[in-house]
C-alpha cells in the first residue's frame, strides 16, 4: 500500500522525502546523502508505466493507467513511500488512486509568495510567468529533458487546486502541513507526520525521540545545502544560458517574498492569492 508525499511544485517535498527516508530507511536516523531518496521513488514515471501500452508523444496518455501502474506497485502488500506533485482528481474517468492502492498521505504546502520565487528561478522564467503558471488549473508537468516523451506525465493543475484536493478530499487520510511550521517547529511537526504515518500503518513500534532528533538534525537546509555542494544533487538543473548547475538548495527557509518582488506586484500576489492566504493562515 502506498502513502503519498505530496506537494505543488517547490514546496518543501524533497526536505519531507529526507525527513522520512532519514526516519524510516535507517537504524539510526541520519541523513547522509541523497542515495537515502531513492528509498522514496516518484510517481508517475515511466518506470513503472513500461510494461503498458500508451503513447508516449500523447500528453496525459498515461492518465488512464495510473490505478492499473499501482495495482502492479502493489502486489508485493508491502507498505511504501512515493513522491508526487500530480493534484488528487479524475481526469475524465481515471482516478488519480483509489482506497485499494492508498492508505494515506502527507502533503507539504507553502506561502505561494515564496514559491512563485521558487518556480521562477527552477524553471528559469520571470516572476510574471511565474505566476501565470502557478494560476494554470490544466497545468502539468513531465521530464522536461526528454523531447516528446510525456511518460512522466504529472497533473499539478494550479497552486490552489493542488493542496486543495488533497486538503479536502473525501477518499484518503491525509496529514496537512504547513512549510512555514515544519521549519518553526521541525521536531513537533515532524513528530505529527511519524505519528500519523505509524497510526494508518499500524506501526505499533512506538515514536523513537532519537531517530527523530537524529533525522531533523541531519536534513536541517544548511546540511543539505553542504551535502549538495560536496556531494552533488540530482534534482539540481542545468542553466540554459551558461549550462551551469543551479544549486537546488538555494535561500530555503531565508527565502521572503518581501524581499524578492516590488511593492506593486506584491499588491497584485495579495490580492489573488488572498483568500488562500486567509485559509491557510498567513
Amino acid at each position: 500500500m502506498i502513502i503519498w508525499l505530496s506537494s505543488y511544485p517547490k514546496n518543501g517535498n524533497t526536505w519531507l522525502r529526507s525527513l522520512i527516508s532519514a526516519y524510516y530507511y535507517t537504524n539510526d536516523g541520519f541523513f547522509l546523502d541523497e542515495k537515502q531518496l531513492q528509498n522514496i521513488q516518484q510517481f508517475p514515471v515511466k518506470k513503472y508505466l513500461e510494461t503498458f501500452d500508451y503513447n508516449p508523444k500523447k500528453p496525459g496518455d498515461t492518465v488512464r493507467l495510473w490505478v492499473a501502474a499501482q495495482d502492479k506497485i502493489n502486489l508485493d502488500k508491502k507498505i511504501k513511500f512515493f513522491k508526487t506533485h500530480n493534484a488528487l482528481v479524475k481526469l475524465g474517468s481515471n482516478d488519480f488512486t483509489n482506497k485499494e492502492n492508498t492508505l494515506g498521505g502527507v502533503y507539504i504546502v507553502r506561502d505561494p509568495r515564496n514559491v512563485l520565487d521558487s518556480v521562477s528561478r527552477h524553471y528559469q522564467i520571470n516572476h510574471v510567468n511565474a505566476l501565470k503558471l502557478m494560476q494554470d488549473e490544466k497545468s502539468f508537468t513531465y521530464d522536461f529533458k526528454k523531447k516528446n516523451d510525456y511518460s512522466d506525465y504529472q497533473f499539478i493543475s494550479s497552486w490552489q487546486k493542488n493542496y486543495q484536493s488533497w486538503k479536502y478530499n473525501k477518499l484518503i487520510p491525509v496529514k496537512f502541513i504547513r512549510y512555514e511550521d515544519l521549519i518553526k517547529e521541525t521536531f513537533i511537526v515532524f513528530k505529527e507526520i511519524v505519528e500519523f504515518i505509524d497510526k494508518i500503518t499500524n506501526n505499533r513500534k512506538g515514536f523513537s525521540r532519537e531517530k527523530a532528533k537524529n533525522a531533523v538534525q541531519s536534513t536541517s537546509f544548511e546540511n543539505l545545502k553542504k551535502i549538495e555542494i560536496e556531494k552533488g544533487f540530482n534534482e539540481s538543473i542545468i542553466a540554459r544560458k551558461d549550462n551551469k548547475k543551479i544549486p537546488f538548495f538555494h535561500l530555503g527557509p531565508n527565502n521572503h517574498w518581501k524581499n524578492n518582488f516590488e511593492e506593486q506586484f506584491i499588491k497584485e500576489l495579495n490580492d489573488i492569492f488572498g483568500k488562500n492566504l486567509e485559509e491557510l493562515n498567513y
